[in-house]
């Protein structure tokens, strides 16, 4: 009832899901991450108060499960309540099973991003990269909050890090030559913008840099 649960919920039909993940509970009470995935449900459908029990539940029965607290982190990030949701995500990050540590990390980074508390974001960000090096998600995310704070400079290099090591989409090609045009280095920006054309002719982006051309 769980995995079908979890399906239904990954195919979007909401109703189903809610069905098989109760029946799930009720089969077994302490199932954690039935309850986790119930109050993803309940977002999905848009009951907030619902969703709500269905995180504090799965805490209650599986207090040492990182998936479960990383879950009721995010969703506590969307409530806005962003101390408990710190809480959560830090528990989880510290955990010592937590083997991929580097995406609680990065999810905290960008909660914090919505607070905003942008030094406990980088903070965050940075130890997933200290984690893992070459771990897009966190390096994307520095890049973005330099580029917000008008460090081009800095936003440039972990942008080449990122595009060292992971695999460039158009969206990230774009940020690039915007990045080299604030720098005022047009030689980069039309080298980003041919090779974004090049690979991804029919995308909105290219589409921005040739209508401005």
């Amino acid at each position: 009832n769980y995995q079908l649960g979890a399906r239904y919920y990954n195919q979007g039909s909401y109703e189903l899901a809610r069905d098989r993940l109760i029946l799930s509970t009720e089969m077994d009470p302490k199932l954690a991450l039935a309850y986790s995935m119930l109050g993803l449900t309940y977002e999905a459908l848009e009951i907030p108060r619902l969703a709500t029990e269905a995180y504090e539940k799965s805490i209650r029965v599986g207090p040492k499960d990182f998936d479960v607290r990383n879950a009721y982190a995010v969703f506590l990030c969307k409530q806005k309540d962003f101390k408990n949701a710190a809480k959560h995500f830090d528990i989880a990050i510290n955990h010592p099973e937590n083997d991929n540590s580097q995406i609680t990390m990065t999810n905290a980074g960008q909660c914090m991003t919505q607070k905003p508390d942008m030094e406990a974001a980088e903070s965050y960000f940075r130890a997933a990269i200290d984690k893992m090096p070459d771990f897009g998600d966190a390096l994307i995310q520095l890049c973005l909050l330099k580029y917000q704070e008008h460090d081009y400079l800095g936003a440039r290099a972990f942008l080449q890090r990122y595009m060292s090591t992971n695999v460039s989409t158009a969206s990230v090609l774009y940020l690039a030559s915007r990045i080299e045009e604030l720098l005022g280095n047009e030689r980069g920006k039309t080298q980003y913008e041919n090779e974004l054309i090049r690979q991804f002719p029919a995308s909105s982006e290219a589409k921005k840099v040739l209508g401005a051309g």
